[in-house]
């Protein structure tokens, strides 16, 4: 049984910065792509990055390039999202999914965990 674990999320004020891991177990870590996505109220789940299997490479969307960081240690089974400079409008809550190519599609991955609420207010 597959499953993902979201965690490090919790009520920062702007301007700090969190890290986010996830922890998977029940799959073959090592061949699957692993992303993070985010949720707010009234949007659709926003694709925030992700990393190829090796971690060798990885692909965050340019508007988000500046303050996140994505990486993953294969021997531990966990992919992590560095935030820094948090801000307001970063609240969500904060998925990783796994898929064995990848993509920047929600529905295009194979597995995702339950989330890790991040809210950003003074």
């Amino acid at each position: 049984q597959v499953q993902l674990k979201e965690s490090g999320g919790g009520l920062v004020q702007p301007a700090s910065s969190l890290k986010l891991s996830c922890a998977a177990s029940g799959l073959n870590f090592n061949n699957y792509v692993m992303a993070w996505f985010r949720e707010s109220p009234g949007k659709e789940h926003e694709f925030v990055g992700s990393i190829s299997r090796s971690g060798d490479t990885w692909y965050i969307p340019e508007s988000m390039r500046d303050r996140f960081t994505i990486s993953r240690d294969n021997t531990e089974n966990k992919v992590y999202l560095q935030i820094d400079s948090l801000k307001p409008e970063d609240t969500a809550v904060y998925y990783c999914a796994a898929h064995p190519r990848g993509g920047n599609k929600w529905r295009e991955y194979h597995y995702w965990g339950q989330g890790t609420q991040v809210s950003v207010s003074s």
